[in-house]
């Protein structure tokens, strides 16, 4: 129970007094990155291919032990080991890895979507980075106020798409067409490739800018105030301050 009990400890760094778990944590970052690389290139290299099944290999490791030592962090028994893979980060780190599961199953090596599943490697920094799990605990701490404030953006874009897409019928074809370009005009982006011509078209667009610099400000607000409230916490419980 003793050496779980330091397994866990080192997976999770609970105490940060102990060398070895900045070096797993360090280790791990640098798995992570390095595993990118091979999504950086178009051409299989033999050097990309080890990289990638060496990273791939640590990574199935990390995710069973994880799942392992799942009792210790849940604190629910054997019912742990049923909940853990549902949780946000063990659904991360299975998506990392499921590019090798699909290795195995027959017919499935050679479908490109295997990269994109590859491409969720990243947000496992989210596990090792104290800047990232501040970022994550604002974005849950917040999480009742920017869905409200997405709501609101979704709202908007549908009705703008609506106004538009009945004002211009020439100008967009489908209704996929007007969300599209609501989307654009909302965030200010502005792309150019598909714009009402009429002048009535052409109102929506100025009211749709104007608000959509709004919507656009509020889950931004949302997230810094949390984030500095989150900052002001982590400076008050630091050791190293007092």
């Amino acid at each position: 129970m003793k050496k779980k009990q330091n397994l866990f400890n080192a997976l999770e760094g609970v105490s940060k007094k102990s060398a070895h778990l900045d070096f797993y944590d360090i280790l791990m970052v640098i798995v992570i990155v390095i595993s990118l690389f091979p999504l950086m290139f178009k051409e299989k290299y033999l050097w990309l291919n080890i990289l990638d099944v060496a990273a791939s290999a640590i990574f199935t490791a990390d995710y069973l032990l994880r799942w392992y030592t799942a009792d210790l962090k849940l604190k629910k028994g054997r019912k742990s080991f049923i909940l853990y893979p549902v949780t946000p980060m063990a659904i991360i780190d299975l998506l990392a890895i499921l590019p090798v599961i699909i290795w195995f199953i027959p017919g499935l090596t050679y479908l490109h979507f295997i990269r994109f599943f590859k491409v969720f490697r990243t947000f496992k920094l989210l596990r090792y980075s104290q800047s990232c799990l501040m970022i994550r605990n604002t974005i849950y701490k917040q999480r009742h106020a920017l869905f409200s404030a997405y709501m609101f953006a979704v709202f908007y874009i549908f009705i703008s798409a609506l106004l538009v897409f009945n004002v211009e019928p020439q100008t967009f074809k489908t209704f996929y067409d007007a969300l599209y370009w609501a989307v654009v005009s909302l965030t200010t982006v502005g792309y150019g490739d598909i714009y009402p011509v009429s002048a009535v078209g052409r109102l929506v667009t100025v009211i749709s800018a104007f608000v959509g610099i709004a919507i656009v400000a509020l889950p931004s607000g949302i997230i810094t105030a949390g984030y500095m409230a989150e900052l002001e916490k982590s400076s008050k419980t630091d050791p190293e301050e007092k």
